[in-house]
C-alpha cells in the first residue's frame, strides 16, 4: 500500500483523474478493451468531472459501479445515476456502462444475469474505491450477513448485502474481484478516515473489510 497526500481535495481530484486515465490508456495499448469499476457516493464525483474529459478511446472502456443500492435508476441514491450524470458525459459518454440494478426484481434473482455481463471484463483494469469511517468499502460492511462469503477466496463475482445501517439492499462486487484489479485506487478525506485506515491494517477483514483489498493499493488522501 502506498499513500499519496494532497494539500486539498481539488488537487487530489485532478491527479487521481490523470492517474486513472493513464492506467486505462496503458491497458488499452495491450488489450482490445479496458474495464473500470468506480465507487458511488459524493467522494468520487469531482474526480469524474475531470476524468470524463480525458482523451482516451472511451468506446473501448467498460464501466461499472463497485456496488449499487437497490433503488430505481432515477433515484438520488442510485450510484448508476451519479455515474451517468458525472462520468458518462463529455468524451466518456462513449464508454459502455454495465448496470447492476434490474427493475422490479430482487437482487438475489439477478445475480447470475449480471455476473454473466461482468465476467468477460475481468480482471478489472482499474478500480476506484472509497471507504467509510467504519472501514467498509463498496457495500462490504463489517458484521453484515454474508460478509464472510463475500470475503472468501472463492467468492462469487457479486454479493447481496443487507446492512442494518442502510435503508435498502445492495449488490456489491466481492472482495476477490476488487482486489484482483490491475490498478487500484482508494480515495479518503479527513483525519477520521486516515485514522480508520491505519486501524484497518491491523484488523481482520471481517472487522475491517477494506483490509481485504489493500495489497498494492494506492491510497489518495486529502484533509
Amino acid at each position: 500500500m502506498k499513500i499519496s497526500e494532497y494539500a486539498d481535495r481539488d488537487m487530489l481530484a485532478i491527479d487521481v483523474a490523470n492517474q486513472i486515465a493513464g492506467d486505462l490508456k496503458t491497458h488499452l495499448l495491450h488489450h482490445d478493451s479496458a474495464s473500470i469499476a468506480v465507487a458511488g457516493g459524493t467522494t468520487p464525483a469531482p474526480i469524474f468531472d475531470d476524468l470524463c474529459a480525458a482523451d482516451i478511446d472511451w468506446d473501448r472502456v467498460r464501466l461499472m459501479a463497485t456496488d449499487e443500492r437497490w433503488v430505481p435508476a432515477d433515484s438520488e441514491r442510485s450510484n448508476a445515476r451519479m455515474i451517468r450524470e458525472r462520468l458518462l458525459v463529455d468524451r466518456a459518454a462513449a464508454a459502455r456502462f454495465l448496470p447492476f440494478h434490474v427493475p422490479a426484481r430482487a437482487p438475489e434473482d439477478v445475480l447470475a444475469e449480471v455476473e454473466s455481463m461482468i465476467e468477460p471484463e475481468l480482471p478489472l483494469s482499474v478500480v476506484l474505491l472509497g471507504m467509510g469511517e467504519d472501514m467498509h468499502t463498496a457495500s462490504l460492511f463489517p458484521g453484515v450477513d454474508g460478509l464472510e462469503a463475500a470475503l472468501a477466496a472463492n467468492a462469487p463475482i457479486l454479493a447481496v448485502m443487507r446492512p442494518d445501517s442502510q435503508p435498502e439492499p445492495r449488490i456489491s462486487l466481492s472482495a476477490r474481484v476488487l482486489d484482483a484489479a490491475i490498478s487500484k485506487h482508494l480515495v479518503i478525506y479527513g483525519d477520521a478516515k486516515r485514522e480508520a485506515l491505519e486501524r484497518a491494517k491491523s484488523l481482520p477483514p471481517e472487522e475491517a473489510p477494506i483490509q481485504a483489498v489493500l495489497s498494492e493499493m494506492t491510497v489518495h488522501w486529502a484533509p
